[in-house]
């Protein structure tokens, strides 16, 4: 490793991120993002880390040093948020976050001064709201989406909270953690520093952290400070007040966060706004309905954090409300602002489907990119047969349609002797 270049380490580190399924298309600001992030010898050692979970006893035979060396490396990356860590059955697991929701968020989650938040704010600003490539690839690459919008729970009907799903729900989420994490709001500080701060003066401290996630940034650096349940739903409320939407990863089981969002700073709304009608996110299952009540007032348009809402003036002279529902993300900010109760919440004809959890999500996600041999594969270290069994578990359950991709991807016999039994068990 010793010859290698400072541009080479940044450049082979660079391609460890695309990877993921979730990438981060090469440009010279991302260069110069992953420069401030990591010193040369880190972006040289994370280069060759494996896509799947690893211990530390992996990373050492990687590196060809001692175990005890190679997990003081480690946690030396955990204290920079670049690897999050977690336990399996006792044995201490290192994984590297993908982009977002991960390490490029983490830097900004809390004040530091290690690096010049700055001018990395500036970066990210450059590289995401001017540079389109990292938007596109990271909300519209693939069917299905990132993260999830919630509803708004306390503007649902009794008739609407009899039928709503508990994964539907934040405050559900937040009751079934395991820890809970409480940090800056990425987007907001990230403005903030760029010029361009939040139009609504929204709160800062909203960011929410789930799981093992939000254990290993607040034991490692301090990104993220562990909280109650009552607190985290104190976060919910002044986010409600504060007309927020919340956007989460679309899971149902465990997803690791949940975003309290204004339309002006954070990157997914301004996306949906730039790049409308295309979704970046899955929608709740909900859509707002305009009663007889409405007085054109145009609240609920100048709270809407997408602008679906409009007041064009109709045939009798009076100003009108519409909804665009293919613009909509049902998050029910509108149906809180308006003073006449004129907003109503109602199920969406389709109903939108949402991963079992983040292993599926991810499968889903590298069978649409084509990168599922990655997922699986990795060409600096094989998977192991757990993380190998996870996968192939998901993909036995997946419609015939995406098995098929699925062994094309794959290019398994294994797999395509285990998708040809599950066919004969259905005949």
């Amino acid at each position: 490793m010793g010859h290698i270049t400072s541009k080479d380490a940044y450049k082979n580190l660079e391609e460890r991120i695309n990877w993921f399924t979730q990438g981060a298309p090469p440009s010279e600001s991302l260069y110069h993002i992953l420069q401030v992030l990591y010193t040369e010898t880190e972006a040289k050692w994370v280069a060759r880390l494996p896509v799947r979970p690893f211990t530390a006893q992996k990373a050492a035979k990687i590196w060809k040093t001692s175990e005890g060396k190679a997990e003081a490396f480690l946690e030396q990356l955990c204290e920079k948020a670049l690897l999050v860590d977690s336990f399996y059955n006792g044995v201490r697991q290192f994984v590297m976050p993908p982009p977002m929701a991960g390490f490029i968020e983490f830097a900004l989650m809390r004040t530091r001064g290690d690096i010049d938040q700055k001018y990395l704010s500036e970066l990210y600003y450059q590289y995401m709201n001017v540079e389109e490539d990292f938007v596109k690839d990271l909300f519209f690459a693939t069917e299905t989406r990132l993260g999830r919008v919630y509803v708004q729970e306390p503007v649902l009907t009794n008739d609407n909270t009899i039928h709503i799903l508990d994964y539907e729900r934040a405050s559900h989420i937040i009751a079934e953690a395991t820890h809970i994490g409480l940090g800056t709001c990425y987007c907001r500080h990230k403005m903030y520093h760029a010029g361009h701060p939040c139009e609504i003066n929204a709160p800062l401290d909203v960011c929410l952290t789930l799981g093992d996630v939000a254990r290993s940034l607040a034991e490692h650096g301090q990104h993220a400070r562990l909280i109650d349940k009552k607190e985290a739903m104190e976060v919910l409320e002044r986010s409600y007040a504060a007309n927020l939407v919340q956007i989460g990863e679309n899971v149902r089981e465990d997803p690791a966060f949940i975003c309290n969002c204004c339309g002006c700073c954070c990157e997914a709304l301004q996306a949906a706004r730039k790049f409308s009608p295309m979704q970046p996110v899955a929608t709740t299952n909900y859509i707002p309905k305009i009663s007889q009540e409405c007085v054109g007032c145009g609240k609920c348009a100048e709270v809407c954090p997408v602008l679906a809402i409009s007041r064009p003036d109709n045939k009798e002279g009076r100003t009108a409300v519409q909804v665009d529902h293919e613009v909509c993300l049902g998050c029910g900010v509108c149906v809180r602002s308006c003073p006449k109760n004129a907003v109503e919440f109602v199920r969406r004809e389709i109903q939108v489907i949402t991963p079992v959890n983040s292993t599926h999500r991810f499968v889903l996600q590298a069978i649409e990119k084509g990168t599922l041999q990655n997922l699986v594969f990795d060409n600096r270290a094989f998977a192991n047969h757990r993380a190998m069994a996870a996968v192939l578990g998901v993909i036995l359950k997946l419609p015939p349609f995406k098995q098929m991709l699925a062994s094309k991807q794959f290019k398994s016999i294994y797999l395509d002797r285990l998708l040809s039994k599950e066919k004969e068990k259905g005949l």
